[in-house]
């Protein structure tokens, strides 16, 4: 059984709209006051305040007569907010992310209904204190036997509505087992390149709508903060982040699709895409590629179809590595392409040679011993590993 989530967009109706709104703003309310509550508590009795306790904090909040407005709203969606709030807390005190920060209302905002907050009835969604369905669109049907266990409502930056329906999905999605094995080096003037030979072009949404972007921000800037075409101009800029980043992951889906039904085993760098946003020369071309969102996406469609994602370490030297002799150059600046290797003279394009390196790497088991043998054996003028490898 798989967990997936489809997401729709959806047109609500004033009545809706006022309502879902609402909804936000207590939901982001009751964050920011349990988020509070227990940053105080913790800096001032070095307590931690756990979930029931927010939530005992909760039924006092209704009672004051200065929000008796969030029994306006269904309570499940801000029961919710506060269990979310306890997982960030818990994986920032396990070192897995950072402090939880204030939520702002530009930034829109989302709400999630359990099971006992919707109805989704004769292909209709209902959702508690409406009693009208959300008119969503539709582009595909639910499978079979499936029902929603969780319902997101969410509000882009720019406006847009959506909703995303989670559930468990019992189909077998395994695909006809295969015996291609490939490669694949992440780049930024090739997206990828495959130890087949093929290299996919990099279609940089980001430079496409980068001088309208820059002209919308600029009129921004001048706008009164606050006023009223500031908020439009604010919606403009909006909008088109909203189509890079639509424009992105479309394109990023797939391109992993197709990699997931070409090939069996598919193998990638274990990059720290992370640490590499940090240098600022080459952060926006990075954050354009899409590699965090791209291996991620390889990551789940192989466990969905039966396929096999293999990560290899991130210190191997992929790129400067000889794939014919074993070879490894002392430096390969960015700006080198192509290359001759001094021990073969093999002449090499940097992200092919990359990516069958890669491929020849193996089982993420052996991975660490074999290349550092390799390196070694390299190194003594020995090439019986390398060649050994390649067989």
């Amino acid at each position: 059984m798989v967990e997936k989530a489809y997401k729709f967009r959806f047109y609500p109706n004033p009545e809706q709209g006022s309502l879902l709104r609402r909804t936000l703003g207590c939901v982001r309310l009751i964050y920011k006051k349990a988020l509070a509550a227990r940053t105080q508590a913790w800096y001032e009795q070095k307590e931690r305040v756990s979930y029931k306790q927010t939530s005992t904090m909760l039924t006092c909040w209704k009672k004051q007569e200065d929000l008796d407005f969030l029994s306006e709203v269904s309570i499940v969606t801000l029961q919710q907010i506060l269990r979310h709030l306890q997982t960030g807390l818990s994986n920032f005190f396990t070192g897995r992310a950072k402090y939880p920060n204030f939520k702002k209302k530009r930034n829109g905002g989302s709400a999630e209904f359990t099971k006992s907050a919707f109805k989704l009835f004769d292909g209709q969604v209902y959702l508690a204190k409406s009693s009208q369905a959300l008119p969503i669109r539709w582009s595909r049907q639910l499978p079979k036997g499936c029902s929603a266990t969780t319902i997101t409502v969410m509000l882009d930056p720019s406006n847009r509505w959506s909703v995303s329906l989670r559930f468990n999905d019992p189909r077998d999605l395994k695909l006809e087992p295969l015996k291609k094995r490939v490669g694949v080096d992440v780049g930024i003037s090739s997206l990828i390149a495959t130890s087949d030979g093929t290299k996919v072009n990099n279609p940089k949404y980001f430079n496409q709508l980068y001088k309208k972007l820059r002209l919308a921000q600029k009129s921004l800037s001048k706008k009164t903060k606050g006023s009223k075409n500031y908020h439009k101009a604010r919606f403009k800029v909006a909008r088109i982040h909203g189509k890079i980043k639509d424009s992105r992951l479309d394109y990023t889906h797939k391109l992993t699709t197709q990699l997931i039904r070409e090939n069996q085993t598919i193998l990638v760098e274990d990059l720290a895409v992370k640490n590499m946003v940090k240098n600022h020369k080459l952060a926006r071309a990075i954050s354009d590629a899409n590699w965090g969102e791209l291996v991620r996406q390889l990551e789940y469609k192989a466990q969905w179809y039966g396929r096999e994602l293999i990560k290899i370490d991130r210190y191997f030297p992929s790129s400067k590595r000889c794939s014919e002799c074993g070879y490894v150059v002392d430096k390969l600046p960015l700006d080198i392409r192509e290359w001759d290797c001094p021990e073969c003279a093999a002449h090499h394009d940097r992200d092919i040679n990359a990516s069958i390196n890669i491929l020849r790497m193996g089982p993420p088991g052996a991975r660490k011993t074999q290349g550092n043998a390799l390196q070694e054996g390299c190194r003594a003028g020995s090439v019986s590993l390398w060649s050994d490898c390649k067989t």
